[in-house]
């Protein structure tokens, strides 16, 4: 049985947020602290090739305060995912999680990516030589299948072997992905989900920590399938809807969110504006991760209005910061 603590990684992994391309990087991930103090968050993925050879600071750095945080890594060669593992621990992070999801063309050609669903020895090859250089923990995201496999078969099997290879905790998406006929993005819309075989697997394999991801959209959601699943994962929806996502998730840990309304998180965002610009960011950088903060309530449409608009136009730092004190009052203005 893996150990839960209270306030450990394991027990973060109650809610996290998917790691997803040119969406999750530092900026984004700290928009999402301030909403939730104990939801796992996750970076980009980030190839383990490119860390061990490229800008490891340009790649790696982040804030303290995006703690709890894991590193995706993405590739398929044992030895340069071990080194990369190791680079990522000693850099701080709290977890190293090995990328088995994503359908894209590049990462195809890679060998590494959903891909590797058809070849779990690799995998497990992979996950054993991560496990054993790094002291944090290595986890696994994975598919439920690609293209012709029987997910029913799969799946388990697959878990299985990297339970044999030492991992304790996996994302698991609950859709196939078809590697020839869609893009990627159709690859997170169309092949149809699979709650009921995920949490089978759960049943299956009681003393690992499962999470369930994919098509997950509210809150309450995650609360039900809380009730089956060790933990959930949520991908767009946290990007698009970050306060319905993260905004009262800590209430998932008993505790008291951070903020009782969109409109004092969004006050408070206000200072990592003012930070990231004197250290000479643009201000689009920060706050089209925060677009959908006040999805579905008045003055959503002003309030993403003037940050879209008003971030190209804006050129100091006092400028900037004008155009977030316009965007606040959209959504501060009282109900005509």
């Amino acid at each position: 049985m893996v150990p839960v603590q209270k306030h450990g990684i394991v027990e973060a992994a109650r809610l996290s947020v998917a790691p997803m391309m040119d969406w999750t990087d530092s900026l984004c991930r700290r928009v999402h602290r301030l909403l939730s103090r104990r939801a796992l968050l996750y970076t980009e993925m980030v190839t383990a090739p490119a860390l061990v050879f490229g800008d490891r600071a340009k790649l790696l750095d982040f804030d303290a305060v995006e703690h709890p945080l894991a590193l995706q890594l993405g590739g398929s060669d044992p030895g340069q995912l071990a080194e990369a593992a190791r680079i990522g621990a000693d850099w701080g992070y709290d977890e190293i999680n090995l990328n088995v999801g994503c359908p894209s063309d590049r990462v195809q050609s890679g060998c590494f990516g959903a891909v590797l669903m058809t070849r779990p020895e690799l995998v497990a090859e992979c996950v054993a030589a991560m496990i054993a250089a790094s002291p944090v923990e290595v986890t696994v995201k994975c598919r439920i299948g690609v293209d012709d496999q029987i997910p029913e078969e799969v799946l388990p099997a697959f878990i299985a072997r990297m339970r044999e290879a030492g991992v304790r905790r996996l994302a698991i998406h609950a859709r196939k992905a078809w590697l020839q006929g869609l893009s990627p993005r159709e690859n997170r819309e169309i092949p149809p989900l699979d709650y009921a075989l995920v949490q089978r697997m759960k049943q299956a394999f009681p003393g690992l920590h499962l999470s369930i991801n994919g098509g997950i959209a509210s809150l309450d959601t995650v609360r039900e399938q809380l009730r089956v699943m060790d933990g959930v994962m949520v991908g767009r929806a946290a990007y698009h809807q970050p306060w319905d996502m993260l905004g009262q998730a800590d209430l998932l840990w008993d505790e008291t969110p951070p903020f009782a309304d969109p409109l004092d998180a969004a006050a408070a965002l206000r200072e990592l504006v003012e930070a990231h610009l004197a250290a000479g960011g643009r201000l689009h950088q920060v706050t089209r991760h925060m677009l959908g903060l006040f999805h579905g309530r008045p003055g959503a449409r002003g309030w993403r209005r003037q940050l879209s608009e008003g971030a190209s136009r804006a050129r100091t730092p006092a400028e900037a910061l004008a155009v977030y004190d316009a965007a606040l009052a959209e959504v501060a203005a009282p109900a005509a």
